[in-house]
């Protein structure tokens, strides 16, 4: 895991927002990407398996944030060879390692919304 550098501390210090918090928050946050995350972190998945794990997704934003998770280091894609090619897709370990941030979300979403 990266180190945090004097500079980023003191910027956090000064009230400045971290630019790795930013970065993962603002990867995390686009929309669709978490929900296929956490789809992908109960298990790995085929292509279609996730379009129909994840209701109201289209093949092109799936296919755009499976490519967006996969340069981020975040999701690995396997292909399989033959007739037809199969394509799976599982969380590195980094992406793994998003688990109980999410899984934490998920349960301050579910009170946030009982609540309201």
């Amino acid at each position: 895991m990266e180190e945090v550098g004097a500079t980023e501390v003191q910027e956090e210090r000064n009230g400045a927002v971290c630019p790795h918090f930013h970065h993962a928050i603002e990867l995390i946050g686009k929309r669709w990407t978490g929900a296929i995350v956490g789809v992908l972190i109960e298990r790995p998945m085929r292509y279609a398996e996730l379009g129909k794990a994840i209701p109201g997704l289209s093949d092109r934003l799936l296919s755009e944030r499976l490519r967006e998770l996969e340069e981020e280091g975040l999701v690995e894609r396997e292909v399989e060879a033959g007739t037809p090619v199969r394509v799976t897709y599982s969380l590195t370990e980094v992406g793994v390692e998003l688990e109980p941030a999410l899984r934490e979300l998920k349960a301050w979403a579910k009170r946030w919304k009982k609540a309201a």
